[in-house]
C-alpha cells in the first residue's frame, strides 16, 4: 500500500492487542492520550458494519509546540494520530501520517525536532505491532 505521506505496517496482533500495545507505548513514552476512536463501534451503532477500525490522537506538547510556533497551519495535523485497521483478509494493520511529510506540506523545514518526532512515532508503531512489546 503506498499512500503519499502515510506510513502502514502490518501488525502480528489482532486490531484490540494492537491498539491496547500502541496506547500503553504512547503512554510509556510519556506522551500524552487525548483520544481513542472507535470507529466499528460508531458504525454500529449507525446499523452499519465495519471492520476493526479504531484512531489514537496523542501528543507531547514539549514536541509539538515548538513544531507549531514555526507554522501554525501544521495544528490542523497535531497531535499526531495512528489508526489500528483490519483488512477484508484479516490482517491487522497500524498506519500513521509521517511527521516529515506534514512538516513539508505546511512549508516547514524537517529538522532535529521533526525527526525526533517521526523516531517516536516509529518506535511506538514498532513497539506495538510485535508480540510481547515492552510496556503492555
Amino acid at each position: 500500500m503506498s499512500i503519499d505521506g502515510l506510513t502502514t505496517i502490518p501488525s502480528k496482533l489482532g486490531p484490540k492487542e494492537t491498539m491496547d500495545h500502541l496506547e500503553a507505548e504512547v503512554r510509556a513514552m510519556g506522551m500524552r492520550v487525548f483520544a481513542r476512536i472507535d470507529h466499528t463501534a460508531g458504525a454500529a451503532a449507525a446499523g452499519l458494519s465495519l471492520r476493526p477500525t479504531e484512531v489514537l490522537i496523542f501528543g507531547n506538547a514539549k514536541a509539538g509546540t515548538p513544531v507549531m510556533q514555526s507554522v501554525q497551519t501544521i495544528g490542523i495535523d497535531l497531535p499526531l494520530k495512528a489508526l489500528v485497521w483490519q483488512d477484508a483478509s484479516g490482517v491487522t494493520w497500524l498506519s500513521y501520517n509521517d511527521p516529515s511529510w506534514l512538516a513539508k506540506r505546511h512549508g516547514r523545514e524537517v529538522d532535529e525536532a521533526v525527526n525526533a518526532m517521526t523516531a517516536a512515532l516509529a518506535a511506538v508503531a514498532k513497539a506495538a505491532t510485535v508480540s510481547g512489546s515492552g510496556s503492555a
